[in-house]
């Protein structure tokens, strides 16, 4: 009976640290006898005492590496320090266990490599203003260069470029020329801008003077021809009515001598005056007459 439960509990030691439990995003590389057998996903697993063993544990997350500043030098001879962000995740894990030795560092040399091709053949003023180009072409190059080690390589992004002092120094100055023109070109256009509207200003308003002069003018004469008309009009209605009336002889006489009156008011060089006086009413009447005919 001491036997069998010694058995049993020999048995219990050796079987139960052979069951395991593989969680979600991992998986484990199982060789048996030294030689890959087989990759376990999540789940419950028995490993075989003595003959099986876990080789690898590996996790199938997306995994993100910040590496070390890297020294590259640009085409126009400038040295700089770039890091680099590189996002990669496993996506077969034996060729991760047995693609390449130590892959972690192996990626990292593989960007340092890259990067230094890369800037290599771009200059100062390209590296500063190319960092999605830079991105692209090194993700590319890592992904297809990583696929035999069971990586993908999801994205790559340059994190700093630092230039040497004395560049960075001559890129400020540079920039704060730059903003200063940009400054007096805009202060220029904006002076050239309020000349054009004061000008145009000063056009429009000269033009409405002339226009309400003109205007003003228009109605003071067509004011002096009515009223002229009016006046005219007045005289002739009077002259009418007389007439209907059939005026006697003392009327026609003094109206004669008003006639005689604005003839005389006028600019004629001549006045013709009749002999006897004691037709005048009789000359008044015709002139009067011929006023009314002229009118």
């Amino acid at each position: 009976m001491e036997i069998f439960i010694a058995l049993l509990i020999i048995v219990a030691i050796i079987i139960i640290p052979n069951i395991k439990i593989v969680p979600q995003a991992r998986a484990y590389v199982i060789e048996r006898l030294g030689s890959y057998y087989t990759t376990w996903q999540n789940g419950l697993h028995f490993k075989i005492p003595f003959i099986d063993r876990i080789a690898k544990n590996v996790s199938l997350k997306e995994t993100v590496k910040d590496f070390a500043p890297q020294p590259v030098i640009t085409k126009d001879n400038v040295t700089m320090q770039i890091d680099t962000v590189v996002y990669y995740q496993i996506t077969d894990p034996k060729l991760y266990c047995y693609g390449v030795d130590a892959p972690v560092s192996a990626i990292e040399n593989l960007t340092a490599t890259t990067l230094r091709n890369i800037i290599g053949e771009l200059e100062l003023d390209q590296t500063l203003t190319s960092r999605d180009i830079i991105n692209g072409k090194m993700r590319s190059i890592l992904d297809e260069a990583t696929d035999p080690w069971g990586i993908k390589v999801n994205r790559v992004e340059v994190k700093n470029i630092l230039p040497p002092r004395d560049i960075q120094e001559a890129m400020e100055k540079q920039m704060r020329a730059e903003r200063e023109r940009r400054e007096k070109i805009l202060q220029a256009e904006g002076e050239k801008k309020s000349s054009i509207l004061i000008a145009e200003g000063e056009k429009e308003s000269a033009i409405l003077r002339a226009e309400a002069q003109k205007e003003s003018q228009i109605k003071i004469a067509e004011g002096e021809a009515e009223a002229i008309l009016k006046l005219k009009e007045a005289e002739a209605k009077g002259i009418e009515l007389l007439k209907n009336a059939q005026a006697d002889k003392a009327v026609l006489t003094l109206k004669s001598y008003e006639a005689l009156s604005k003839v005389a008011d006028g600019q004629a060089t001549k006045l013709i005056v009749p002999a006897d006086l004691s037709n005048i009413a009789t000359f008044g009447s015709t002139l009067m007459e011929v006023i009314k005919d002229k009118k």
